[in-house]
């Protein structure tokens, strides 16, 4: 099998002129850490952090048929009545209800809408838009605009400050869930208020050729440059599913506890067999849970035992400097998924006391 060169998202030298440590993550030399992991986590659970996220996919469906093949393909309920500039999440389902991705759908204007997909799966996600827009959709037209724009996630709470205060973006109009155009640093870019951390904040999508002005901008202005290692705990804290972790072809909205983003109502690709598991009932589901004692972290696909049998395997695990504990998700028969119920979580060996919990892991302050 030949091996694809890694792509580099438009910050990459910029990355490395910081000396950010970069690593290969989902066809891409991504940054991984700047200085600390757990200062860019504290960064953004109390000040500010920013993120490049340029390597998502972010594709432009539009056309007469553009709100009907998003409304098939897309768990969320994207109608008629879902207002300009607002934001949706939900799944991409197969047929049979596995997972595809997960990603958030953007109402642009009257016929265009933007689908933001995970790296990993862009190629994917926009063969899946093509396939069903040459079997049902002809009237919609899709753009892979990946190259062409950036994404740059910033986060914490004093995020939207910091953005507010170099660009035109107006917080009382653009609430979370929303998106608008208007001028960054006295550039035309697109500003989301969504993220994956937990925290409010938004995520900035400039020109590709904008973006290294604007990483630069952002960091004089106090915001601290973090990397995917931080990302990854951060969202897995405010227990946001990662796809090919928690969650992938194999697993069903409903197990996966994201039955709110599944509007019934609506006729989508994977519905009849996301009924199915409704009526039956599932037979796992996806839990959280923490160690008793700091130790030995919990990793991804470690077993977890009741009385020393296998019931389940970790999804995500990691410690938590927020928290200051080790926490995980993972799959285990309905039996086992009340909070309370004791765990063992084997790693390289050694058996670790668990016990579950209430998710989220972490919820940010009420102002």
């Amino acid at each position: 099998m030949i091996q694809q060169p890694l792509l580099s998202t438009p910050l990459y030298d910029l990355h490395v002129e910081l000396g950010c440590r970069m690593v290969p993550f989902a066809g891409y030399n991504m940054p991984v850490q700047y200085q600390s992991i757990l200062g860019e986590i504290k960064a953004v659970r109390e000040g500010v952090g920013i993120f490049d996220v340029s390597h998502m996919g972010r594709f432009f469906i539009d056309g007469t048929d553009a709100r009907a093949l998003l409304n098939w393909v897309h768990t969320a309920n994207i109608n008629d009545e879902m207002p300009f500039g607002r934001a949706r999440y939900g799944l991409l389902c197969k047929r049979d209800g596995g997972i595809i991705d997960d990603g958030i759908v953007y109402r642009m204007s009257e016929d265009v809408y933007m689908l933001i997909a995970n790296a990993g799966n862009s190629a994917k996600v926009f063969d899946w838009l093509t396939y069903w827009r040459n079997e049902r959709f002809p009237e919609a037209r899709i753009n892979d605009s990946t190259t062409h724009i950036s994404m740059i996630a910033v986060q914490g709470p004093k995020a939207i400050e910091l953005v507010a205060s170099i660009s035109e973006f107006d917080p009382d109009l653009v609430r979370p869930f929303r998106v608008t155009r208007c001028l960054v640093d006295e550039r035309p870019a697109m500003v989301a208020r969504t993220g994956y951390t937990g925290e409010d904040g938004v995520e900035i999508m400039p020109h590709a050729g904008d973006s290294p002005r604007l990483w630069k901008k952002l960091i004089a202005a106090g915001a601290v440059p973090c990397g995917l290692g931080a990302r990854d705990i951060l969202r897995l804290e405010a227990a946001l599913l990662l796809h090919g972790s928690d969650m992938d072809e194999t697993v069903n909205p409903i197990e996966a506890g994201l039955e709110r983003f599944v509007a019934m109502d609506t006729d989508f690709c994977g519905k009849e067999a996301v009924e199915a598991v409704l009526k039956k009932g599932k037979q796992r589901q996806l839990v959280g849970f923490r160690t008793i004692e700091r130790g030995t972290v919990p990793r991804s696909h470690a077993p977890i035992l009741v009385e020393m049998s296998a019931i389940g395997e970790v999804a995500s695990g990691a410690f938590s400097p927020t928290l200051d504990m080790n926490i995980g998700l993972g799959y285990v028969p309905n039996r086992f998924a009340a909070p309370g119920t004791a765990l063992t979580i084997e790693v390289r060996g050694k058996f670790l006391d668990a016990v579950v919990v209430p998710l989220p892991f972490y919820s940010r302050p009420s102002p």
